[in-house]
């Protein structure tokens, strides 16, 4: 075979390297020498002029082939318009560029570098490296899942730091609000931010005021025990605490609307993708829109197998001579990893103080690998294997979840069992 004929001498090989204000792309060809490098705003109304003059540095009878650091962020916009306008644009991980920058033994860090390395990795790994692909829908439900996952951390921040609070004015509060951020509790610790706020209230304007947030749960009684229970906690300049436990407060309502915002939209655009699902019990709009935005368009994965080995569920297999070891793939996609983790044990467990469970399939499954001697790790995640076939058989056949009856356990027993 002619030399000239290896695919790889077709190309001309360009790596970008992404950031907020500018790109840096720099150019290389099929063994591994620069060509050049140009430095770009990352402005959309700057791409076409970059295309045209990166042709100064096209090797004769070959194409570009770009190599992105970023095509999610910064430099989805690039990526998009690269793939628009008919160029091959591949997606380089940020570790690989890190390991080639370590392999060459390179000391310092710069965007030239990085770019360059991203373009070396291009040349090297080229059949390992996936498409960059638009994720359209999937990255604005991604933006939503983000947003929400924002939301979540600032507020338990928030509920810790009012806990901190609380515990100095009601060191047993926990004993009337079993939850910090309920309605009840919020209204209440709102009003009365501590024991001093409450010197002359009674057990029947307490029980009154509490009446209609705890949808008439809290009686006279629960009030009497509240006023019962309180101790004298005032310190110097108390009204600064209180102060303090009222803007906290303001701050978690004020996520808790948010939150429901973020919920709202992401329901209604889940609608868009036509999924089902939501026809199982267990996964709810939070978790499809999870399990969307990791997974993308799950064309992508050919069989079950292929996107259990990318959620980092299918073991790692190591091997020499006669020894034949599987261990716990730490590589694959951690955050696709925990949202069938915490389904696995939605759907393998008890819920409620009725102790039903809600899919008695997985929980007889579970159950049953623990009696053969599985630990409780090594079971969830046989529970973990079974719902990655599930999910792609619903997401490529697009058929609904046809949920086994429902019923309960005794408590006893499911102690017995956890």
């Amino acid at each position: 075979m002619d030399p000239m004929d290896h695919p790889k001498m077709r190309c001309t090989y360009v790596g970008v390297d992404s950031h907020k204000d500018t790109h840096t792309a720099v150019f290389l060809d099929c063994f591994f020498g620069k060509l050049g490098e140009i430095r770009f705003p990352n402005r959309p109304s700057a791409f076409p002029a970059f295309l045209a003059d990166a042709e100064r540095f096209r090797l004769p009878g070959t194409e570009f082939l770009f190599g992105l650091e970023d095509v999610s962020a910064y430099g989805r916009m690039l990526s998009g318009f690269l793939s628009d306008c008919g160029q091959q644009v591949k997606h380089v991980n940020a570790l690989l560029v890190a390991r080639e920058r370590k392999n060459r033994n390179i000391t310092e860090k710069t965007d030239s570098v990085d770019a360059e390395c991203a373009a070396r990795v291009l040349l090297s790994r080229l059949s390992d490296l996936p498409d960059a692909e638009p994720l359209g829908k999937y990255w604005i439900l991604r933006t939503l899942v983000i947003r929400r996952g924002f939301i979540v951390k600032n507020n338990v921040c928030l509920k810790n730091h009012l806990h901190t609070l609380l515990t100095q004015h009601y060191p047993n509060y926990t004993d009337f609000f079993t939850n910090i951020d309920c309605k009840t509790s919020l209204i209440f610790f709102m009003k009365y931010p501590s024991p001093s706020a409450l010197a002359n209230v009674s057990h029947e304007e307490l029980s009154e005021f509490l009446k209609d947030p705890s949808n008439k749960r809290v009686g006279e009684d629960k009030a009497r025990e509240i006023l019962d229970s309180l101790e004298d906690t005032t310190v110097e300049y108390q009204e600064i605490r209180d102060m303090a436990v009222r803007s906290a407060i303001r701050q978690i309502e004020s996520n808790l609307k948010e939150l429901d915002c973020v919920e709202e939209a992401m329901a209604s655009f889940l609608e868009k993708f036509d999924c089902t699902l939501t026809t199982m019990k267990g996964i709810d709009v939070v978790t499809a829109a999870a399990l969307l935005s990791c997974i993308g368009d799950i064309k992508k994965f050919s069989t079950p197998a292929k996107l259990a080995r990318y959620s980092g569920i299918a073991p790692i297999t190591y091997s020499s001579g006669k020894k034949d070891l599987q261990f716990a793939n730490q590589r694959g996609n951690r955050e696709l990893h925990t949202v069938f983790y915490g389904l696995a044990i939605r759907v393998s467990s008890p819920v409620g103080p009725a102790s039903k469970v809600i899919n008695p399939f997985f929980y007889e499954y579970y159950h049953r690998k623990r009696a053969e001697g599985k630990t409780k790790r090594q079971a969830l995640k046989c529970v973990e294997r079974r719902l990655v076939n599930i999910v792609w058989a619903m997401l490529t056949n697009n058929e609904e979840y046809v949920n086994p009856p429902m019923y309960y356990v005794q408590k006893e027993d499911a102690a017995a069992k956890k």
